[in-house]
């Protein structure tokens, strides 16, 4: 054991830590998982008694799997392209960007019916839960979530199209960035005032919060529905409209800076 050797691996992967996606796993991913788990475990701690706790928990859980998918199957798309180092050939043809997004779309959303069924297969053999218990509700929520995930794709893929390698982390981040406010495993109202405010401007506390009110035997909530679809147009065509504009800077500026 020579101890220049092992004091040069260490400075060679400590000075690396001022990268971004070093300083995300010291910092980001503690934090959310923190906020997440610990809220959830307040609010469950104050309930007497919570009826379907582990069906709901179940349901938020794959849910959630459909935002975060949508959102892989729009920047990670776009990653493979920069580790292929293969953006330049890629739109150097005719291909449009326009084409590019819906050839995207299209492909995310047979994966993501293939990871759906396959989780809620997975939840029923291994817990005997029907996740599949809000019915014909499932539908109109499934879409809203991947429409919502397609939202934050976009933005992710907007930074990256621009800053490049240096960001790429965003694809993972910020799906989970939006997490805590949307309510996914909890109510709304554990959270703080200033908190809920945030929350209601997001279409995914619509349905996470409609989501519970099924499975506690309330109707299906028509005006979160209408409420949670206007904003995932509104979030949707200004995240499209940015990733056009940064990719045409970043056209401006070339591609193959990027890669």
């Amino acid at each position: 054991m020579n101890a220049s050797r092992i004091r040069g691996v260490f400075f060679r992967y400590y000075f690396n830590i001022k990268d971004f996606s070093q300083l995300s796993d010291l910092f980001y991913w503690p934090l959310v998982d923190i906020l997440l788990w610990g809220l959830t475990s307040l609010w469950i701690q104050k309930q007497t008694e919570v009826s379907n706790l582990p069906l709901i928990l179940m349901t938020a859980l794959i849910f959630w799997q459909i935002t975060w998918r949508g959102s892989l199957s729009i920047s990670f798309n776009l990653l493979q392209e920069f580790w292929h180092r293969n953006l330049v050939n890629l739109f150097s043809t005719p291909l449009t960007v326009s084409e590019w997004i819906c050839g995207s779309l299209i492909l995310g959303a047979c994966k993501l019916l293939i990871s759906v069924a396959f989780g809620g297969m997975m939840v029923y053999i291994l817990y005997s839960l029907n996740v599949f218990a809000l019915g014909w509700a499932f539908l109109p929520f499934a879409m809203l979530l991947f429409i919502f995930g397609w939202t934050i794709g976009f933005l992710s893929s907007a930074m990256i199209i621009y800053w490049g390698h240096k960001v790429e982390m965003f694809a993972w981040m910020l799906p989970f960035l939006f997490a805590p406010f949307s309510a996914v495993f909890y109510p709304i109202q554990v959270l703080p005032a200033w908190a809920q405010t945030i929350s209601w401007s997001l279409p995914t506390t619509y349905v996470f919060e409609g989501m519970r009110q099924i499975l506690h035997g309330h109707a299906f909530p028509q005006s979160f529905f209408w409420i949670s679809l206007l904003l995932n147009v509104l979030f949707l065509a200004l995240s499209i409209l940015l990733f056009r504009m940064m990719f045409l800077k970043s056209l401006k500026k070339g591609l193959g800076r990027l890669e």
